[in-house]
């Protein structure tokens, strides 16, 4: 439900511009489109699915002149809870897709080349790539009820969505290294404090304010905001495109590990019926 001065704008949905799977939601208005990952039951999660829906969704908006500003969202208490554990798990033991055909590398690619403003509106809980994909957003507006936690130690593989660059560039190193190493809880203030997030709203205001900015800047000539991001971009594309083989590599090495494996399996026995 979006509130204040945003409530009188019409949202319609756009599933008929294109395929749109449950798990996400996509609405237009006035050059904005809003993405809502829905898989509130897993705590938005990142499948095989959603991983190729939103990669579908951004490359979709990057195309489509009538779209001037993405924002993301989450449906629930979460923004994302990051990579399905529980499909990771069964990839592992060979009961389903193998990472190596992982939609995550396609997610990555669309991400790192949409070229026109990508707002994250965090209104929950985010960990891995849903703490991650805040490296990449042009602005990022949190809820307080949002947190964020890197989990990678705690599930014995490496960083991942070029954080091991963009963490460190956006925050610090000693910064960077203690929210990618220790597989803590940060707030949304904390999140303001080191660069990642620009302001924390109360949860009812913070996609109005999200919104806000995006109509705000879908209102300015499109050619001067790609402008701007290609030129604010351009000097970092090489190194995120090393830290994302380099991350790769890493991951590729650990995952199926026995660190991992234990972890994997602690998780799979926390969430037995």
């Amino acid at each position: 439900m979006k509130s204040g001065w945003l409530a009188d704008v019409t949202w319609p949905s756009v599933d008929s511009l294109c395929h749109t799977p449950s798990m996400l939601q996509i609405e237009d208005s006035e050059g904005v489109r809003l993405l809502t990952l829905d898989r509130p039951e897993a705590l938005n999660a990142f499948n095989q699915e959603l991983y190729h829906a939103l990669a579908s969704a951004l490359d979709d908006s990057a195309d489509d002149d009538s779209v001037s500003v993405v924002v993301l969202t989450g449906s629930g208490r979460a923004f994302s809870a990051g990579n399905d554990l529980i499909e990771m798990g069964a990839q592992l033991s060979g009961s389903a897709e193998r990472p190596g055909s992982s939609g995550f590398p396609t997610l990555m690619d669309a991400v790192v080349e949409f070229p026109k403003p990508f707002i994250c509106a965090v209104n929950g809980l985010a960990l891995g790539i849903g703490a991650t994909i805040l490296g990449h957003a042009d602005l990022a507006f949190m809820s307080t009820d949002a947190r964020i936690k890197c989990p990678f130690s705690s599930l014995g593989v490496a960083p991942e969505a070029a954080s091991s660059y963009t963490f460190p560039r956006i925050m610090g190193r000693q910064q960077a290294s203690w929210v990618l190493m220790s597989s803590k809880w940060f707030s949304s203030q904390q999140c303001v404090e080191m660069g990642l997030a620009i302001s924390v709203h109360e949860p009812d205001d913070l996609l109005d304010v999200a919104l806000g900015h995006a109509v705000e800047l879908a209102a300015l000539p499109l050619v001067s905001l790609m402008a701007t991001k290609r030129l604010i971009g351009a000097h970092h594309r090489a190194s995120i495109e090393l830290a994302r083989s380099g991350e790769d590599a890493a991951f590729a090495e650990l995952m199926g590990g026995p660190a991992n494996l234990e972890a994997l399996q602690a998780f799979a026995e926390r969430n037995v019926d």
